[in-house]
């Protein structure tokens, strides 16, 4: 009985320390999504992707034109918003931590070049 006590405490502790490792090797993008006036956007889209442009997420910006991607793998990502018919240019290989937030901010400056 001692013995399956130890084992089931050793295996409790691994159980651990795998989530709690797990946990800490994300961390956040965040940031704001502003016109070329510096006024917020709401509703804006906002496009995450590795920076090998794998693993594509989007979201929408709040009222105050804020935005937040939880829960990522630390690495490189580009970002990119869109709002109208106008984009941000992208963010490129921008580092998310982890530990401590990310910020950026993406600026709508124009609506895409015709191809």
């Amino acid at each position: 009985m001692r013995t399956f006590r130890g084992v089931l405490l050793f295996g409790s502790l691994l159980i651990f320390s795998i989530n709690s490792n797990a946990r800490s090797a994300t961390g956040t993008m965040e940031g704001v999504v502003v016109t070329i006036q510096g006024r917020p956007v709401h509703g804006a889209t906002v496009t995450i992707q590795t920076s090998d442009g794998q693993h594509p997420h989007a979201m929408h910006t709040d009222a105050a034109g804020h935005f937040a991607f939880t829960h990522f793998a630390a690495g490189q990502y580009d970002l990119r918003a869109y709002s109208e018919g106008s984009y941000s240019e992208w963010q490129k290989r921008v580092v998310l931590h982890v530990g401590r937030p990310t910020r950026i901010t993406l600026r709508i400056i124009a609506k895409p070049p015709a191809d």
